[in-house]
């Protein structure tokens, strides 16, 4: 669970420590601001930006009832966030599953990717997808 909220913590944590020296500096004004933008950035890069996850043998089971789409993914990958943002409100109708928080997530994804933990995977109708344009993900869920 630390690895997840790693980087957010280091964004918060060098956010705070600039701010701070901004305001000894007497430039207040231009701390806030700042401040604000490496908490959103703390924000996005979080497990907070996704939809809940589910273990993998949950999401498998739901996903063979009612067709939808399983998400492995983890925080802090740039492509993992740009498939939630391009999404949107679709993304929670797929399970997601961070693959650090759940080893048999993990292991789905090597078994998929060779040996490599790449994300996002994306299995569709028993089939996996790797680092998949986001309209083709939104297509999926409309068929």
């Amino acid at each position: 669970m630390t690895r997840s909220w790693t980087l957010p913590m280091l964004l918060v944590g060098c956010g705070a420590l600039v701010a701070t020296m901004l305001v000894v500096r007497g430039l207040p004004g231009v701390a806030v601001p700042l401040l604000v933008v490496f908490v959103l950035l703390a924000g996005l890069h979080s497990p907070l930006a996704f939809p809940r996850s589910i273990g993998a043998e949950e999401a498998q089971d739901r996903s063979a009832v009612d067709g939808r789409p399983v998400v492995y993914w983890r925080a802090g990958c740039k492509y993992c966030l740009r498939l939630r943002i391009r999404l949107g409100r679709n993304a929670r109708r797929m399970y997601w599953v961070d693959i650090w928080h759940d080893p048999a997530g993990a292991a789905v994804v090597r078994a998929a990717n060779g040996g490599d933990e790449t994300v996002p995977t994306v299995v569709a109708a028993g089939q996996p997808h790797v680092n998949l344009d986001p309209e083709w993900v939104r297509a999926q869920l409309s068929s």
